[in-house]
């Protein structure tokens, strides 16, 4: 039963109900009006019935010591509880030596709310502190859900020494909500030991389990769960989300595309239907690279809601469609969806990677004003880069010393990496690497390796030196760049420099006839993006050649078959030397190369980027 808080007539036999209590047969009457009121409570659709329910109940029934009074109280609570938590809670209070049922009607209540969720947890200890009565195996699950939610991982283990304590360590409901609370608090080791001791599992609990995995990045071992999952049990459309999230998280095109038609095969025509399902698809699609299936889910789907229209969004600005984006949006509004926080990033993401200057200005103003929505550091982080890459430095530090935020070192590292590109002066990019330095986390080796480029680009070698020994005398070592790249479902994954794979050798001599004919095409190699190299021009250049994104290109085009698309994934933002050459290569071998960096995706195709070299 849903109830609604409009006025509505009293129930058609409310005014009927009389209880005389000098009669003889009083018990009996008691009981009629029990089952009476009963009735009319599972007839009862608005709070005003509710209400006038309960003020008969305390006119006509006796002391709450009466079980069948106890019972009733319970449910005129649960009712209340799911439409005015405060009357709810006036009746809780009314009652004498309230049971488990009523504790654990008011904790689920406050864990399912929005913004009560402590007071589930202050509920739980009240219960502790009068002692009347125990929690229950009904009880821990709502207490759990709170604690997860709050990222409460003190009280939430205080919780399961309870659960030890009272012998409900058996419980599955109790042990899915325990791997929940451990998985959503970062806590994978104790939440796998919960998942392997447990006597009984259900399908919920491979879910909780494998969607612990894929939240914190261990796609790999998401899936290897899955696949013993599958041994055991069928998988819902729970475990198909998490599922096709760990093959978005790994780039697995041909893993996904499985797991897409596993879930159209399990789940049939119900799969079409399945908002959150296809929301995962879409967003799966778009960060493997393959934007043009991910619309076709898209405009497949029989439902949409707003995630759906954010992921379709978020995804074109990805891959640099930004003109695409923009009429999604468009789109978003004139079918009466509401675009939220999330909805803006997508918007100015892709204002940010085109370098539509005025429009995303434009769309920022709009959000404030016409949506209300304040802006959060994403929505300046994409303004300010807008700014900074088009050239505005100026106006955007403006912006940041106008924030009513305090920058990040994402922030800085935008401006720095802007200067860099644009020889914004070194003056400048020294003043924003002491920012970043001084910034919460930014004592990392991009900072030290962006510096070091602007002194390249200046040629101030010494100055390069310089940073090179801060960094060793600092402990900072530069983060490897480390490129996969996915074939026949494997993926095979390389760093800069890499000789552990078993074809190696063949690798390398692909590599070398790359460079004769880079060479024979005049390309020029740019030492600016080796300034951690020694000094000698050679040097430089090998390094520039075993880049990891260079090796797995040379591997795809050792073992793919000509005319299949190389999907590259890399951990770093792509430089502006493999950028050139990754172009000559697409147009060398007549072959189209996708790849997607830390930023965004580049597909290359014909000695030209998507990008349009602006990234």
């Amino acid at each position: 039963m849903v109830l609604t808080t409009t006025p509505s007539p009293v129930p058609h036999f409310l005014s009927t109900l009389t209880v005389n209590n000098n009669n003889n047969n009083g018990y009996s009457a008691n009981h009629r009006n029990h089952n009476r009121l009963l009735l009319l409570l599972n007839e009862c659709t608005y709070m005003s019935q509710l209400k006038q329910i309960h003020a008969h109940t305390l006119r006509t029934t006796t002391s709450t010591h009466n079980p069948h009074t106890l019972f009733l109280y319970s449910r005129i609570l649960h009712f209340s509880s799911l439409a005015d938590f405060d009357y709810a809670s006036r009746v809780f209070d009314q009652v004498q030596n309230p049971n488990s049922f009523m504790w654990n009607t008011l904790m689920r209540a406050c864990a399912r709310s929005f913004d009560r969720k402590e007071e589930a947890i202050q509920l739980y200890y009240r219960m502790l502190e009068e002692g009347i009565v125990m929690p229950d195996k009904h009880t821990f699950p709502f207490v759990l859900k709170a604690c997860a939610y709050l990222f409460a991982l003190f009280e939430g283990k205080q919780v399961h020494a309870h659960v030890l304590k009272l012998g409900y360590d058996s419980d599955v409901y109790i042990n899915n909500s325990l791997i929940h609370l451990y998985g959503t608090c970062g806590c994978l080791d104790i939440a796998q030991k919960v998942f392997d001791i447990m006597p009984e599992r259900s399908v919920v609990s491979w879910n909780v389990m494998i969607d612990a995995y894929v939240r914190l990045g261990e796609f790999d071992t998401a899936l290897k769960l899955f696949r013993e999952m599958q041994n055991m049990f069928e998988p819902d459309g729970y475990t198909m989300q998490s599922v096709i999230s760990a093959c978005a998280g790994l780039g697995a095109l041909s893993l996904g595309m499985w797991t897409h038609a596993c879930a159209l095969r399990k789940c049939g025509g119900d799969a079409f239907d399945d908002v959150l399902v296809n929301n995962c698809l879409v967003d799966m699609y778009c960060k493997c690279g393959s934007w043009e299936i991910a619309q076709q889910v898209f405009e497949r789907m029989a439902k949409r809601d707003v995630n759906s229209w954010n992921s379709m969004i978020l995804g074109l600005a990805m891959h640099g469609k930004a003109e695409a984006a923009l009429e999604y949006f468009v789109r978003m509004r004139t079918e009466r969806f509401v675009p939220d926080s999330i909805t803006f990033v997508g918007v100015l993401s892709a204002c940010n990677h085109r370098g539509m200057v005025s429009e995303g200005r434009k769309y920022f103003d709009m959000m404030i004003t016409e949506y209300k929505i304040e802006p959060k550091l994403e929505h300046y982080g994409c303004l300010v880069d807008l700014l900074a890459r088009a050239g505005l430095i100026d106006e955007a530090l403006n912006l940041v010393s106008d924030m009513p935020i305090k920058p990040d070192v994402v922030i800085w590292r935008s401006i720095l990496d802007a200067c860099c590109k644009k020889n914004a002066g070194v003056e400048l990019s020294e003043e924003m690497a002491s920012q970043i330095l001084e910034s919460e986390g930014g004592d990392c080796s991009g900072v030290y390796v962006l510096l070091s480029r602007v002194y390249a680009s200046a040629s101030r070698w010494d100055d390069v030196g310089l940073v090179r020994k801060l960094m060793i005398d600092k402990g900072v070592t530069k983060e490897p760049g480390c490129s996969s790249i996915e074939m026949n479902g494997t993926s095979h994954e390389f760093f800069a420099g890499d000789t552990s794979h078993p074809q190696s050798k063949e690798i390398y001599q692909v590599l070398d006839v790359i460079e004769e004919r880079l060479k024979s095409v005049g390309h020029v190699p740019d030492f600016s993006q080796a300034p951690m190299v020694d000094e000698l021009n050679n040097e430089k250049q090998h390094a520039l050649k075993l880049h990891s994104e260079r090796i797995a290109i040379a591997f795809g085009l050792l073992r793919l078959k000509p005319g299949m698309p190389i999907h590259i994934f890399k951990n770093l933002r792509v430089c502006d030397d493999c950028h050139k050459v990754t172009k000559l290569i697409s147009r060398i071998y007549n072959v189209e190369i996708i790849v997607r960096d830390r930023a965004r995706f580049h597909h290359f195709k014909d000695g030209t980027c998507s990008c349009m070299d602006y990234w």
